[in-house]
């Protein structure tokens, strides 16, 4: 037993009457997505990073070279506001991993860009996550990574709104 095989045990004693299969199922979802988070967020820590500016330089990594994007195409790719996206930027500016610059094709606008510390501590940054998760993933047979990405990606189709 697990600690979810206990909290459905209890609702089970408390609400016979409730088919429980699913809260378990989440339940345990849940719990190892905060377990999962917690390595993950050290992995980053460990860069001088929190989640959310690691992914705003991961989003200028994998735009390509010249690793530079408008500020609200930023927030678009990682669904915030611009307002959320304007404070990590000046924290990433202040930490000289971004740069910003006016946007020579839009004088109303203004580009952001790695710096060639951003490159190198986002990279050091993705080598170290994708060990992590693989770590977080190795009790996993490969035909049983296989399924639980298949199953994952059919259900995250049925809850996510669609792209535009």
């Amino acid at each position: 037993m697990d600690e979810v095989d206990v909290i459905v045990e209890q609702w089970q004693r408390e609400r016979p009457e409730l088919d429980l299969a699913a809260v378990g199922t989440a339940g345990r979802f849940g719990r190892f997505a905060m377990l999962a988070g917690r390595v993950v967020d050290d992995g980053f820590k460990q860069h001088g990073l929190q989640r959310g500016e690691f992914d705003v330089l991961a989003a200028l990594r994998r735009s390509g070279p010249p690793y530079e994007l408008i500020p609200s195409v930023l927030a678009a790719s990682l669904m915030m506001s611009r307002a959320g996206m304007t404070s990590r930027l000046d924290r990433l500016e202040a930490a000289g991993l971004v740069e910003r610059r006016l946007d020579p094709a839009d004088r109303r606008s203004f580009l952001v860009a790695l710096t060639d510390e951003g490159t190198t501590t986002v990279d050091a940054a993705m080598t170290d996550h994708a060990a992590d998760e693989a770590r977080l993933l190795a009790p996993l047979t490969d035909a049983e990574h296989a399924a639980l990405d298949a199953i994952l990606r059919k259900l995250l189709a049925a809850v996510e709104p669609e792209r535009p």
